[in-house]
């Protein structure tokens, strides 16, 4: 699960930088702690004055290798670092079994980086996790053990449920108070999680915990649907048979809900997928995860977008600056991923989240760690 793009290992640094600047309130355990620097500045305190304690939180997925190091705040955390490289580590999984050799190398060297940020930010706490690639793939313990020899990380290999909740936690702030619940969804490389949440209870501090009421996690993701179908040109028919068989993985999940009324819920995502399509729909001329984040998109405008891409050639996708020659042969896997889940659950709205496993991690973390604990009276 995670970021579905996919890049010839390189940065995205526009990415990046949008993320280390954000702050992330709520919308309206690795064992390689590092060495603590002491010098930095805080921006809020916490309410348990454990302000000064850096987390990081690790997400290496079918394509990307993503990092997020943060302080917590009173309501929520600052993010002080980010790293995001897309290095394809579950690239021919599907038909070989296992991840390659050169899969390996793109994933150590990255690795290599995001340790070396975890010392330099004084990183102090931190959950490392693999996804989709290391679960599927014959030699992913092996893998482990090399990035923990090589690199010095010791990665957590998650399985489906953890990551469904990990989404919900990092999700749930984008949740709109004002509904019964949200279908979340998260379109990963080999993945594809989807929850139904109910509307977050009261809280006091931090972020508002997710209440989950329904998962289930689907064995396809834009890297396995695209292997399968193929991503450059894609005919109208084929784009269907992708449809029909995410309907069929889906149906399952889809047969176990309550009646639902469904005015009353909105489709939340988080993925490559809809974070692009929310740029396209923005007419965005280069990526900005400020306007991104959070944003509202309504069904019609859903199907404006799908549309467009659909209409585009290869080359039209790689020249739209919010898909480019990274996302332009998974991107309409994704779409048709999207498309049977809003035809499973037809909501009038959808929020895109620029946000997901990384949050809610650190969520966590800081919720075991008892950060948004208020004090007793003295």
């Amino acid at each position: 699960m995670g970021d579905d793009a996919r890049e010839t290992g390189r940065r995205d640094p526009a990415r990046e930088r949008s993320r280390a600047e954000a702050i992330l309130p709520p919308a309206g355990a690795g064992r390689d702690a590092a060495r603590r620097d002491g010098q930095q500045r805080h921006e809020r305190p916490a309410v348990n004055g454990r302000a000064g304690t850096t987390y990081a939180a690790l997400d290496l997925g079918t394509n990307n290798c993503r990092l997020l190091v943060a302080r917590p705040s009173a309501e929520g955390f600052h993010v002080v670092d980010a790293f995001s490289r897309i290095i394809r580590l579950g690239e021919g999984i599907t038909s070989t079994g296992r991840i390659s050799e050169a899969a390996i190398a793109r994933a150590v060297s990255a690795l290599s980086v995001c340790r070396d940020k975890m010392r330099n930010r004084g990183v102090s706490r931190a959950r490392l996790i693999a996804t989709e690639a290391c679960r599927a793939a014959s030699n992913g313990d092996e893998f482990r053990a090399r990035i923990a020899r090589d690199v010095g990380l010791d990665l957590e290999i998650v399985d489906r449920e953890t990551e469904a909740a990990l989404a919900a936690a990092g999700c749930t702030p984008l949740v709109d108070p004002a509904v019964d619940g949200v279908i979340l969804f998260d379109i990963g490389g080999g993945s594809s999680e989807i929850v139904r949440l109910a509307r977050p209870g009261a809280h006091r501090r931090g972020p508002p915990p997710p209440d989950i009421q329904s998962w289930a996690s689907l064995p396809l993701g834009v890297v396995t649907l695209a292997e399968r179908h193929g991503g450059i040109e894609v005919a109208p028919e084929t784009y269907e048979r992708m449809v029909a068989e995410v309907a069929g993985q889906l149906a399952d999940f889809v047969s176990r809900q309550p009646p639902l009324d469904l005015s009353r819920y909105h489709l939340l995502g988080t993925s490559g997928t809809v974070t692009t399509i929310a740029g396209v729909h923005l007419d965005l001329r280069r990526y900005d995860r400020r306007r991104v984040d959070g944003c509202w998109m309504s069904a019609d405008e859903v199907s404006s977008v799908a549309a467009r891409l659909l209409s585009m050639s290869y080359d039209a996708r790689v020249a739209n600056p919010c898909i480019g020659a990274e996302r332009a042969d998974l991107v309409l896997a994704g779409l048709a991923i999207l498309e049977a889940i809003r035809r499973a659950f037809p909501c009038r709205r959808l929020r895109v989240a620029d946000r997901g496993l990384r949050e809610g991690m650190l969520v966590q973390m800081m919720r075991e760690d008892g950060v948004w604990r208020e004090r007793a009276p003295s």
